[in-house]
């Protein structure tokens, strides 16, 4: 059980020196995030700290999911409000977009801090294939959530900050929660394992999957000998998983060895509703 409360409160700091650092051409620039400019990401994750402040701290469901929906349809949904919100933030300045997002970042950072980790969660970790999940996992899925859409405005200023393994190590490691749920259908004999690694600016990362008894396992910093290597270079491998680009459109940042369907498999991998 891993407690993400510190890294968010850090990654929160460095969005506010960021923002204040930005150009006013800066804020339209494009990010990966194929329909946001860097300032509609800033409004998306302004978003973010106002539903969760509303919908996970104080029970409050202005705006209901569709009865029973299936996956794709949660997706759509999230997507439409993702859209509507931002299409409403266009009328506010960056100035006071940053004032927002500093004065809703701390309580949104108490909340976390307020959940006992090992106790259920609000949501469960969809793409993780769980229908429940524990805190301790939705903290570190709001890590993801914060950590991307941070760098999705650093990529589109050339900025590697949160590249740094302090920081990606753990965005990443709660990534591959998804790869046993990605690997589900696939039928391979016990013992068969695959080895992730992605290399960044300061440290080579590791992950190892493993089909046991009971199904498919993953581990971190996994030292385990085995044929079937994926390697994918780390300043795409955060664009991979949350589907901002899809393999075909990097296959030169892409090593495959071993199985190459195996191989395959792992960059179907997407840790986002998307």
């Amino acid at each position: 059980m891993k407690d993400l409360n510190p890294l968010i409160i850090q990654v929160n700091q460095s969005l506010i020196t960021l923002l204040k650092s930005l150009e006013t051409n800066d804020w339209d620039r494009q990010t990966v995030a194929k329909k946001w400019k860097v300032k509609d990401v800033a409004a998306h994750l302004l978003d973010g700290n106002l539903r969760t402040l509303s919908i996970q701290r104080d029970r409050y469901f202005g705006e209901k999911p569709p009865s029973n929906p299936t996956y794709s349809e949660l997706v759509s949904w999230l997507n439409q409000l993702n859209a509507d919100w931002v299409q409403a933030s266009k009328r506010l300045s960056p100035e006071v977009l940053i004032l927002l997002l500093e004065v809703t970042n701390p309580l949104c950072e108490s909340h976390y801090q307020s959940l006992d980790l090992a106790e259920e969660a609000i949501f469960s970790v969809a793409w993780a294939g769980e229908s429940t999940s524990l805190n301790w996992k939705h903290v570190a899925r709001e890590y993801t959530e914060r950590w991307l859409h941070q760098q999705q405005i650093r990529a589109a200023i050339d900025d590697d900050y949160l590249l740094q393994a302090i920081f990606y190590h753990p965005f990443l490691d709660t990534l591959m929660l998804a790869l046993p749920h990605t690997f589900r259908a696939v039928e391979s004999p016990v013992g068969t394992s695959i080895e992730i690694e992605i290399p960044t600016i300061d440290q080579l990362m590791t992950w190892s999957l493993t089909k046991n008894e009971s199904g498919w396992e993953v581990l971190s910093h996994s030292t385990q000998q085995t044929e079937n290597k994926v390697i994918i270079a780390g300043k795409s491998a955060w664009k991979l998983f949350s589907k901002s680009l899809r393999s075909e459109a990097i296959q030169d940042q892409i090593s495959l060895s071993g199985d190459e369907k195996l191989g395959q498999k792992v960059l179907e991998m997407v840790s986002f509703m998307a």
